[in-house]
């Protein structure tokens, strides 16, 4: 897995607590290569800028494997100097791979070396969270991280640009002088993770992503003759933003059922996990702000605000620094397809355009009365958040929706639908990245519904988007998850004259043991 390469280059990095200038420049080669795809490869690009907050998270938390403690070390308290240090090498060569400045040459007229430093030790003085009179080493609360952020945001205290490495630096020589004395292990990780909270305040308000800049091998650039089929499994192999079961989420499918029957086959919820951290991922983020945007019911109009359409635009923005949206902007333009009469644009600021018409623009779905109809529905509020119609919910094929509503209760999971053809010869499992199931919403049935689970944001809405702009009503198509093989039917439904997504969702047609 990409995220495995990453992992075992940290661990190959901290095994030995030190990092020569030449071996960080060999650092940042190896993570710009790590960003391109090779030729015929089945994986995504192991690094992508919007993996930022996982990839330095995961640095500090393999460091922690690395922490020495008494009798493992002559020097206890100088061999984690040194892992710092080398922590501080590896978190150097991210931002110079995935980050771009983002402060003024001037900065603001209160800023002061001394208040940061001080901000800075307050954050890992070590506290009694449990009262017991013993310190239990240094933690930071959401308050602390965003008086921090406000004080690197504010006018009056913003660093200036010459001061950027000086912030990262002295976050981790401060840090330094918190290791515990007695070389507690458990102290020491939790200062380490102080340290990666300062690190990600500061990256946060001062450094900004660089846009992806992704080359294609020949094996991923498609052109006229590349059938919808072989663009899905393409497609899957770039979602970089992927999440691995039994790591990232875990599931509980339980008991199997009839679509007919209504009885209850699943005692638990779905999902017994998801990593919240995974919503620090841009275009989770960016997703997850646009869920709570929209009336369920069809026939209420929907009041789209300024800050609504920013969040849409946000959104879009995001999800082109993709490779997954990336490729399908690609592959609409080697089909040489159109939108209304008119060729896709090839710069990816008219193609989002394209995609926040067919995807956000409203129209009316209700069969209301009356000379005008309620601008009551879109493509992205019926495919990934869900509307109920005439006592039914219809749409709502989103595995992120699903688990969030699932969380507040307001989901009822009843249990999996088997695929109907007797060739299947897999057996569901908590580890599938394709799921029929039926459930219940707000005591609404949904009695057969099909889901990707575990995929981004990005790829669900690529493969939709190809399907809208380049494919059939219905296309056929198998997709090796991994182990696993699906035959999927790839269904899309136009709406308001072919315009607009009226519905798009996968039909799971069999299951394969690869």
């Amino acid at each position: 897995m990409a995220d495995a390469a990453v992992e075992a280059l940290y661990r190959e990095v901290f095994a030995d607590r030190a990092i020569s200038p030449d071996e960080n420049a060999e650092l940042i080669s190896t993570l710009e290569e790590l960003q391109q795809i090779p030729d015929g490869s089945a994986q995504p690009p192991a690094l992508t800028p919007d993996k930022l907050v996982w990839l330095r998270a995961a640095a500090f938390r393999i460091a922690c494997e690395y922490l020495a403690e008494d009798g493992g070390a002559d020097d206890p308290r100088a061999e984690n100097v040194n892992l710092l240090k080398t922590i501080n090498g590896v978190v150097h060569a991210l931002e110079t791979t995935c980050l771009l400045p983002n402060l003024d040459e001037e900065g603001g007229e209160d800023f002061s070396t001394e208040a940061t430093e001080a901000l800075f030790r307050s954050l890992y003085d070590a506290k009694d969270e449990d009262g017991d009179g013993d310190e239990d080493g240094p933690s930071i609360s959401r308050a602390e991280a965003d008086a921090l952020s406000a004080f690197l945001t504010d006018e009056a205290t913003r660093p200036p640009l010459g001061m950027l490495v000086w912030l990262r630096s002295t976050a981790f020589r401060l840090g330094s002088q918190y290791l515990d004395e007695d070389h507690d292990k458990a102290k020491n990780v939790a200062l380490l993770r102080c340290i990666n909270v300062v690190v990600h305040t500061v990256e946060m308000s001062c450094m900004k992503l660089k846009p992806l800049v992704l080359e294609f091998p020949p094996s991923h650039t498609p052109d006229a003759d590349t059938d919808f089929a072989t663009a899905v499994q393409t497609l899957w192999s770039l979602d970089s933003n992927r999440l691995t079961p039994h790591k990232d989420f875990q599931m509980d499918v339980q008991s199997s059922k009839h679509p007919c029957n209504k009885g209850d086959a699943a005692g638990e919820p779905l999902f017994t996990h998801v990593d919240r951290q995974v919503f620090q991922r841009p275009t989770f983020k960016a997703f997850h702000s646009l869920l709570d945007n929209y009336s369920a019911c069809t026939g209420d109009e929907e009041e789209v605000s300024a800050k609504e359409l920013r969040e849409n635009r946000e959104f879009l923005e995001a999800v082109m620094e993709t490779p997954a949206m990336k490729y399908a902007h690609n592959y609409c333009l080697a089909k040489g397809v159109e939108y209304n009469g008119e060729p896709v644009p090839d710069d990816e600021a008219g193609f989002c355009d394209v995609l926040n018409s067919i995807w956000f623009q409203l129209y009316s779905r209700s069969s209301g009365g009356g000379r005008r109809r309620k601008m009551d529905s879109s493509g992205f509020e019926h495919v990934f958040v869900g509307e109920v119609k005439n006592g039914q919910v219809s749409g709502f094929h989103n595995w992120i929706m699903f688990w969030l509503e699932e969380r507040k209760g307001n989901v009822d999971y009843r249990g999996y639908i088997k695929p109907r053809s007797r060739e299947s010869t897999a057996t569901t499992n908590d580890d599938d990245h394709v799921l029929t199931l039926q459930f219940s919403w707000n005591g609404v049935e949904k009695f057969v519904g099909t889901s990707f689970i575990g995929v981004s944001p990005e790829f669900e809405l690529a493969l939709y988007t190809m399907a809208f702009l380049a494919a059939e009503e219905e296309n056929i198509v198998t997709l090796d998850t991994g182990g696993e093989a699906f035959d999927l039917n790839v269904k899309c439904h136009k709406y308001d004259q072919g315009s607009k997504v009226g519905s798009c969702y996968v039909e799971a047609l069999a299951h394969y043991e690869e």
